[in-house]
């Protein structure tokens, strides 16, 4: 009985512990966005930092303000972040399947790797931003160059993360399923790719802000709709607040993103020991 309550004392203390830490980090991380924020907006007021090539962020939030009362030049607010995240998110999907089965197909056929390494290096080296002029006199200014871009962006982050992790699988694991009876098939879907998924599940994090930057950079070079065209609006017209009040909002949706994919890891991974870490970043 009294061990019971030592160590329910101890989970106790452990919690509180863990609950003061978190809230000594938020409170500093709240001071240190406000001591950002604020003395960016005093410096540009004594006139330190120009505001006309710096902005200021009153300016920037009384844009954002401007935009969601009486919308974009282009258009409803609304429909520019909706325009954008259409296309980030189908090459973001596209990407990743592609992604992952090219990485568990080469990384389980060593032959074919080997075949296909060299084309893939060459790839991969090539400045895929650049790649969005090719894709808008292929594929025009509509949604297909922007999700063309999006896809080449997600593909290789994938792509690598897939295949490093099927290599990094347990051989000792592979060879016990295989002498308990387990086909090919078996053994990819139930060994390999669980035993992956740390891996994919990682390059999540990086891969959909680059399936935004494709978006926005395909955007950006030619289209009628989007984030990235009101950045190219707000930049040609000198609105240094507008191309900020932009950042901003792509800066909302990536971080959104990345607590859905938190979410979809810690639910995917549930076998995945603990680790030491009192704070999430």
């Amino acid at each position: 009985m009294a061990v019971n309550e030592a160590e329910a004392s101890i989970v106790t203390k452990a919690r509180q512990a863990r609950t003061r830490q978190r809230i000594i980090v938020n409170t500093l991380r709240i001071g240190l966005l406000v001591v950002l924020v604020g003395g960016w907006e005093l410096l540009s007021r004594l006139n330190i930092i120009d505001p006309f090539f710096w902005g200021q962020p009153s300016g920037i939030w009384a844009q954002l303000v401007t935009w969601v009362t009486q919308g974009t030049a282009q258009g409803p607010l609304w429909v520019q972040i909706g325009a954008t995240l259409e296309e980030t998110f189908i090459g973001f999907v596209i990407g990743v399947v592609l992604g992952v089965i090219s990485g568990v197909v080469l990384g389980r056929n060593y032959f074919l790797a080997d075949i296909l390494s060299p084309y893939i290096k060459a790839a991969n080296a090539i400045p895929r931003v650049v790649l969005g002029s090719i894709f808008a006199i292929g594929l025009g200014l509509g949604i297909q160059s922007k999700i063309a871009l999006a896809v080449v962006l997600v593909f290789f982050i994938v792509f690598f993360n897939a295949f490093q992790g099927v290599r990094e699988v347990d051989r000792n694991l592979i060879a016990n399923a295989r002498l308990l009876g387990a086909s090919s098939r078996k053994v990819s879907t139930e060994v390999i790719i669980p035993s992956a998924l740390t891996w994919i599940i990682a390059s999540l994090h990086t891969s959909f802000s680059f399936a935004l930057v494709g978006a926005v950079v395909g955007e950006f070079i030619g289209s009628t709709e989007g984030l990235g065209l009101m950045i190219e609006s707000a930049q040609a017209n000198f609105n240094a607040n507008g191309v900020f009040a932009a950042m901003a909002i792509l800066a909302a949706v990536a971080l959104i993103m990345e607590f859905l994919v938190t979410a979809l890891e810690n639910r995917l991974i549930t076998w995945r020991p603990n680790t030491v870490k009192d704070v999430t970043i």
